[in-house]
């Protein structure tokens, strides 16, 4: 049995595995966390499981790959819903966060 487990950035990659049999097993989120009052660079990181991602990975690389331009979109879109879902929790858990640590006003003195 084939079956792997990519880490990949490239959401049109992602979608493409989608549309041929693979699974979304997870969204990770790195980069700057601190803030600082500049723009914070995150970088979404899907990771894709399935049978044949190894062969599927060469044909999109090499441009031989084909697939349902409708099932592309809906791969597409599916990853865009959960990636901003999970951008939201990240930001809903940062605010919660701040929040936690700025309550040293609200201490009794």
């Amino acid at each position: 049995m084939d079956k792997h487990v990519f880490e990949i950035t490239d959401i049109f990659r992602g979608a493409f595995f989608l549309c041929n049999g693979g699974d979304l097993a997870g969204v990770r989120l790195n980069g700057d966390h601190a803030g600082r009052g500049r723009q914070e660079k995150l970088v979404a990181t899907f990771l894709i499981r399935g049978e044949g991602l190894i062969r599927l990975d060469r044909e999109y690389r090499s441009g031989k790959a084909l697939v349902n331009p409708l099932q592309l979109r809906e791969s597409l879109n599916h990853l865009r819903d959960i990636l901003f879902k999970t951008l939201r929790e990240e930001e809903r858990t940062r605010y919660d966060d701040r929040k936690r640590k700025d309550r040293g006003y609200q201490r009794e003195h």
